[in-house]
């Protein structure tokens, strides 16, 4: 998603200030001891296969000289598509993108069960489903998970169980009985049976909640047919309103590093919070929000009539500082995420 709003902010390093410097622009030469400018915002990065998506933000760490990156939600090194990664304060908002529903173009193939549920592991057995299996009874079973059910998430997970992660048991050949997790898949749509009578494999489009594991999703159709089956592939087409169409592989990020042009494909802190009431800060108030301290409802102007008893955005002017909450007891706005930049 692009915005050619370049949004600006104050930077300081080793004693010195900056100030309204465009959101991307030439960035630091070390030799020379120029102020690195911090880039605040929200860029949709393509994450292409064999890259894990901590890769992905070690390698824009170098490209964009800055080490305050975070990805809001991991995909697995074969999968591919939108990861949205969020840049200098911008990364306060990691735990609230995580949390929004996702849409998949998956693989599947049939015939086949591996220890990671995906193409990429151990081959536990085989089975010849050609003879055994109509595309109507396929399609049909594939379409029996829309709406919500158990799904029990995989070995091969970040998933924690005693404070250690799944994945780590697994390697070690322990296998844990992991507690069946309420999943909801909103949508399966375009179901492709081009590659199924060569190798076995239907593409669809999946539109599922946070939490949803399509490597498992593939793994219970596999058990539903009787034949066991492996999720082949995997793109991540939208998260958030960010489409795959939209986002910028690494090469591209590079090429445009340090460019006035990089600023249009990187999207505000505030641009992601359009749910939440704007509210500005009378001046009167200004230094007690710099300081993040709580605030009466008068300090946006606020009226017994007016008051908003919610989060809100605030706004320093046209500057977003931060997200308020209203605390109903103390009958006043606690900070919930600040934004300043400096």
């Amino acid at each position: 998603t692009r915005n050619s709003e370049v949004h600006y902010f104050m930077a300081e390093e080793e004693g010195q200030s900056v100030t309204a410097i465009p959101a991307a622009v030439k960035y630091a030469n070390a030799n020379n001891g120029t102020i690195k400018p911090l880039i605040n915002g929200v860029i949709n990065v393509y994450k292409e296969k064999d890259y894990t998506s901590f890769d992905v933000v070690a390698k824009l760490r170098g490209i964009l000289k800055q080490k305050k990156i975070g990805h809001t939600g991991t995909l697995d090194p074969m999968a591919e598509g939108v990861l949205i990664v969020c840049l200098g304060t911008a990364t306060k908002l990691v735990d609230m993108i995580t949390s929004g529903d996702k849409e998949y173009r998956a693989i599947i193939k049939l015939g086949i069960t591996t220890d990671t549920e995906d193409i990429t592991g151990k081959i536990l057995s085989e089975s010849d489903i050609t003879e055994v299996l109509t595309i109507d009874k396929i399609r049909e079973t594939i379409l029996s998970y829309v709406g919500e059910y158990n799904q029990i998430p995989p070995m091969y997970s970040a998933l924690k169980k005693d404070g250690k992660k799944l994945y780590e048991y697994a390697r070690q050949g322990i296998t844990i009985e992991r507690e069946p997790r309420l999943v909801h898949i909103y949508s399966i749509t375009d179901i492709d049976f081009s590659g199924f009578e060569n190798d076995r494999e239907i593409s669809f489009l999946v539109k599922c909640s946070k939490g949803t594991y399509i490597r498992s999703l593939c793994r219970d159709i596999g058990e539903k047919l009787s034949c066991g089956a492996v999720m082949s592939g995997l793109i991540r087409e939208n998260v958030h309103g960010f489409s795959v169409d939209d986002a910028l592989k690494l090469s591209d990020i590079e090429r445009l590093a340090g460019s006035d042009e990089l600023a249009s494909y990187i999207m505000p802190v505030d641009s992601l919070l359009s749910k939440y009431e704007i509210a500005k800060i009378k001046p009167e108030y200004e230094k007690a929000l710099m300081n993040g301290n709580k605030l009466k409802p008068a300090a946006f102007g606020y009226t017994p009539d007016t008051l908003i008893k919610d989060t809100i955005r605030v706004y320093n002017g046209d500057e977003f500082m931060a997200l308020y909450s209203y605390q109903k007891d103390e009958k006043l706005y606690k900070p919930y995420k600040m934004f300043l930049s400096n």
